[in-house]
């Protein structure tokens, strides 16, 4: 054996006197309390040394062996294993080969129980070749040396070696060495992770044969490991409801099989089930169950209970739990949660720092993500990889180059860093994005192992700055180092081919095709696109393959190209449902109403029959020139035709509303099953349109009884009801709540219903002060409004600020000047409405005339500006007239 012939320098130190201070520290100051033991006695020493290995003390066991050697007291057999196997625990790898050499010395090596220990302590600092050694020097091997082989190399993640151990061991016979229930708990996680289900069966079976099966650490390790492989559903419950003694380990492995198969919702009551019976939850427990809230509808509010019990158990102490609720919350967007749960924490690692980092930068708080990655720079902690990863894309959402720079200098200073794949990407996509071309390609030469990632980051880069003929000389490199291609590279190499003409672009579908990626949905897309822009395809050819027309409308759509979609359309000599849709789709989307029920009467005189999205389509177009009695026409089709979505319930509400028939509106909401949060907003959206805020107000309320969590699409028409109606103190309520209660970070819809609330209530000042105080610059919807004010209440200098910043957001939009004209019309100030108009003339900006419509019995009359040709425009003009004397005449005259 080799530590027979050869102990070491260190270990022949040991024999002549001591062990060096540096590897253990100094004896008093480990072991305060031992210099008042009295006496020294070497039993108690012994004792002691065991009972603290015992406690997993093992630091301070080592402590006493140190006293032991200085007072010259002689260890015995089982105090030298024990502070061997401290020492393997603690990776003390020179401690345990000076006490190696001690036993040798003292003609302890070949004791089992120190041969065991010497088994486990070269297995934990990795020395696997010395644990062999050891092994096979030893005359008996029994089941605990076998075991003490088997995890070390499980531990070392050598399976395979593992397998064959376990099968000399199987082979070699004995009564000594014979699988126990510790050998099965061993192996069977082996089994999980090479997913060698047929393996793990016949170790089951072998516990059959032993009458193992019903032990609780053996049923643990089966429970998890059928869980893993797959199994839950059959294997996996037997054997959960086998173990007669269930543990909380049982449970655990059970709930976390079920969440890793999908069955989030069994996972979930299991957990539950597991609280009732009594068995207390670990932290392991949190950790399993807390991923399924976020997963699950309304799982939110599971969420929130299971936060409340790990408050009443203590269990928030966990850094693991803190940092499972951490990215709990964030995953359900409730980010105000997530900064509560990070500002309690009263320990704090770098999983907690990137968790709220990277979830700041997944929903677009990039300022955010940047401030607290500059406070974990000055605090104990060093970022890694992730947490740089996460933050170069915020530094190019903000466009950031200096603090992308220093990043960059970070990295290399730390060489560790340098050698991360995944970071040399984030450099180049940052640079890329910044337009930093150069800086990009010398990351990129930087990158020692180039992955798919790397090539894709480059070709991205060169892309995103019009550099074409680099890109393809790139594409090239690439296929030079037999690099595979994905999507991600097919696209963006459509995207060059594009601008450089149809020959490049035909290339590249022959590429795509060779790549064997031409069927990928994205594929497809950027073809079609390269070939619309280049004008490459010849309808003709295609005009009986249906999918392809299909794809080729809605290609020109997509480009706004109408015309050449109808050209398709009409000269296609076989159209399918999907057909149809796409052009009833496109005239809805280009306000063409006309065109809608023109082509959906030819869609039902075809013989096809409409589907969900036909009516949706038909809806929409009823909702933009208020046809009610088509409305409950479609409405009454889907009854018979038992057309059933939660969508086209909440479509038809919003139709109805939209027409003016509120009360048809509450009808439906009020039949509809399961409402969800769609439903609700749109029936909020109903109530703000008729300035009903009450009810809006009632039913918001509602919804949260449901326990439905609100999102920024409801806020919006909450504010927007409050608005319309004047509802300032609620208003304010409700803004105040978005971020604080909501966890929502305030959109710019979200202020502009401020604004608008402040200035319908006439209080110009104080909406100008609020744009002026928020964290980001106003948009035209946030000066629109104000500006719309400013014309009701007369406010001119408010009025001038507002359409300055208008004027420069949206210059060529001629409401704008119509309406500020207007205002200086008003007030007197024809100098100003001489400006106004001569701005617009000099824009060769002209006001289209203005059109408004009426359906009386089934028919639908439109009146334009100066168009006097409706059949019966006498009789309108009459009544208008006397209508117009009617609200001229004082209150309370007689007519």
């Amino acid at each position: 054996m080799l530590h027979v012939q050869c102990p070491s320098i260190l270990a022949l130190r040991s024999l002549s006197g001591g062990f060096d201070s540096k590897i253990i520290g100094p004896a008093r100051d480990a072991h305060p309390m031992f210099d008042e033991m009295l006496p020294r006695d070497c039993k108690y020493c012994n004792a002691l040394i065991k009972t603290h290995v015992a406690k997993r003390q093992h630091f301070e066991a080592l402590s006493v062996f140190k006293w032991m050697r200085i007072a010259n007291f002689k260890p015995d057999r089982f105090t030298l294993a024990a502070a061997i196997k401290a020492s393997g625990v603690l990776c003390y790898g020179i401690l345990g080969k000076a006490i190696h050499g001690f036993v040798v010395k003292a003609s302890y090596a070949f004791l089992l129980p120190v041969e065991k220990a010497l088994m486990d302590m070269y297995s934990r600092i990795g020395a696997l070749d010395d644990s062999m050694q050891v092994f096979e020097s030893t005359d008996q091997k029994d089941s605990v040396s076998w075991n003490v082989m088997l995890a070390g190399f499980a531990r070392a993640q050598l399976y395979m070696e593992a397998m064959n151990m376990l099968y000399m061991m199987h082979v070699s016979g004995g009564t000594e060495a014979k699988l126990t229930g510790i050998t099965i708990a061993i192996v069977l996680p082996i089994c999980a992770k090479l997913k060698v289900l047929e393996q793990g069966k016949c170790i089951h079976a072998y516990t059959i044969k032993r009458n193992l099966e019903s032990e609780t650490l053996v049923g643990n390790a089966l429970l998890s490991m059928y869980a893993k492989c797959g199994g839950v559903v059959n294997d996996a419950w037997a054997i959960f409801y086998m173990i007669s003694c269930k543990d909380v380990i049982s449970w655990n492995s059970m709930i976390a099989g079920l969440s890793e198969n999908g069955f989030f919702e069994k996972a979930l009551k299991l957990f539950y089930q597991m609280v009732s019976v009594g068995v207390i939850p670990t932290d392991a427990t949190i950790v399993s169950v807390l991923p399924i809230c976020s997963i699950l509808e309304n799982g939110w509010l599971y969420g929130i209970e299971i936060h409340g019990y790990t408050l009443r158990s203590k269990l928030d102490e966990e850094t693991s739990v803190n940092n499972a609720l951490l990215i709990h919350y964030l995953k359900v967007g409730d980010i105000v949660g997530s900064e509560y749960i990070f500002q309690k924490m009263q320990t704090r690692d770098l999983v907690t720092w990137n968790t709220l980092i990277s979830g700041y930068a997944m929903n677009g708080w990039f300022s955010e993500a940047m401030n607290l990655f500059h406070n974990l720079l000055q605090s104990d902690m060093k970022p890694d990889a992730f947490t740089l990863i996460s933050v170069l894309p915020c530094c190019a959402q903000l466009l950031d180059i200096n603090e992308g720079k220093k990043i960059h200098d970070y990295i290399l200073q730390h060489p560790s860093l340098g050698q991360e794949t995944s970071l040399g990407n984030a450099l180049v996509s940052f640079y890329g994005k910044c337009g930093k071309l150069d800086e990009a390609a010398q990351c990129f030469q930087g990158i020692c192992k180039k992955d798919l990632i790397s090539w894709n980051a480059m070709l991205t880069a060169c892309a995103d700055n019009g550099q074409w003929e680099k890109l393809l000389k790139l594409l090239k490199q690439m296929n030079y180092v037999q690099i595979q291609p994905d999507y991600i590279t097919i696209t963006t190499i459509f995207r060059a081919c594009t601008s450089l003409g149809l020959m490049k672009v035909r290339e590249a579908h022959g590429y795509s095709f060779r790549a064997g990626l031409i069927s990928h949905p994205n594929v497809m897309n950027a073809i079609l696109d390269a070939y619309t822009n280049c004008q490459g395809i010849d309808e003709k050819s295609i005009g009986k393959n249906v999918p392809t027309n299909n794809a080729m409308i809605l290609n020109y759509l997509k480009h706004g190209s109408l015309k050449d979609a109808e050209k398709i359309f009409n000269q296609m000599q076989e159209k399918d449902l999907t057909t149809w849709n796409l052009m009833l789709q496109v005239y809805t989307q280009n306000d063409c109403i006309d065109r809608v029920f023109i082509l959906f009467h030819q869609l039902q005189n075809d013989g096809t029959k409409p589907d969900i999205i036909s009516i949706m389509s038909i809806l929409s177009a009823c909702s933009r020139v208020s046809f009610v009695h088509l409305v409950k026409q479609c409405h009454g089709y889907t009854i018979r035709a038992s057309l059933e979505d939660k969508h086209l319930g909440a479509a038809l509400l919003d139709t109805y509303s939209k027409c003016g028939s509120i009360t048809d509106a509450c009808k439906q909401f009020q039949i509809i099953p399961n409402k969800d949060l769609i439903t609700f907003t749109t029936m909020i959206q109903g109530y703000a349109i008729h300035g009903m805020a009450e009810e809006a107000l009632q039913t918001f309320s509602q919804m949260l009884k449901s326990n439905i969590k609100p999102d920024h699409v409801i806020l919006t028409s909450l504010l927007s009801a409050c608005s319309h109606a004047g509802l300032i103190d609620q208003g304010w309520e409700h803004f105040n709540s978005i971020k604080k209660v909501h966890g929502i970070k305030p959109t710019m819809e979200h202020y502009a219903c401020m604004v608008d609330l402040l200035s319908r209530r006439g209080w110009l000042k104080e909406a100008y002060d609020f744009i002026n105080s928020m964290p980001c610059e106003a948009n035209a919807n946030v000066w629109g409004s104000l500006l719309g004010s400013c014309k009701i209440h007369g406010e001119v200098e408010i009025g001038c600020l507002a359409a300055d910043h208008l004027f420069g957001v949206e210059g060529m939009n001629i409401g704008n000047y119509v309406v500020m004209s207007n205002i200086y019309a008003a007030d007197g100030r024809w100098d100003g409405v001489e400006q106004v108009r001569r701005m617009m003339k000099n824009k060769d900006m002209r006001k289209p005339a203005g059109c408004s419509w009426i359906e009386v019995q089934r028919k639908n009359h439109v009146f334009i500006v100066t168009d006097f040709s409706h059949p019966q425009r006498h009789l309108i003009y009459s009544m208008l007239k006397s209508l117009d004397l009617h609200m001229k005449r004082p209150l309370g005259q007689s007519t």
